[in-house]
């Protein structure tokens, strides 16, 4: 099943959760401590409120978007501001009620944000950024939809925990969030050793 077929067969769980998740693993972009969104975790798997808890998360991280630099960017430079901005989005655009109807375009703008951000940012993809709003690139696409031949490697990780943490809340219900939680600390993980290491190149002289 592609993971498209995925989204639009998941409950108001799994749509919660699959946003969330892919929000969790580009927490490095907006500088979040990485326990930041776990009272949101915590909210999915008791099915109570989480409208405070997102506040809280809004309030701590803040609103402002990347501000422009006053120096000429490099392709690196451009492709994390996009990177950031695409992360920033997700949170912003986190409905308060977790009703299907809310939940699930919100999954879906999480879903193709996540694997953009993950192809800014490998290495193996050679191109820049897309305009801010521009057309999904088609092998981000494909992949969604079942063919994952041309993904870069980077990509190719994302959309498969993507799919795993669908698949753990389609075939457990609440008791695959915690399985959900570690996929995507896992994902984290990666995300911020990958921002760690272009920090360190863009760092380097002459780079």
């Amino acid at each position: 099943m592609s993971l498209v077929e995925q989204i639009a067969q998941a409950d108001e769980r799994g749509l919660a959760a699959s946003g969330l998740a892919c929000l969790d693993r580009c927490l490095p972009l907006l500088g979040g401590d990485d326990e930041l969104l776990r009272p949101l975790w915590a909210r999915l798997a008791d099915g109570s409120d989480w409208s405070g808890d997102l506040s809280r998360v809004h309030e701590t991280l803040g609103s402002a978007t990347p501000s422009t630099p006053s120096v000429p960017s490099t392709p690196s430079d451009s492709s994390d501001d996009e990177a950031a901005r695409l992360a920033r989005r997700m949170l912003e655009s986190a409905p308060a009620e977790r009703t299907a109807d809310a939940v699930r375009p919100w999954a879906d703008a999480c879903s193709l944000a996540s694997l953009r951000i993950h192809r800014l940012l490998d290495p193996a993809a050679d191109d820049g950024p897309a305009p801010d709003g521009g057309p999904v690139p088609a092998d981000v696409d494909a992949g969604r939809a079942g063919d994952t031949a041309d993904l870069p490697p980077l990509v190719a990780a994302e959309l498969r925990r993507q799919a795993a943490v669908l698949e753990l809340l389609a075939g457990h219900g609440a008791q695959g969030l915690r399985r959900a939680l570690e996929v995507s600390v896992e994902g984290r993980r990666v995300l911020r050793a990958v921002v760690s290491r272009r920090a360190r190149s863009a760092a380097e002289p002459g780079a």
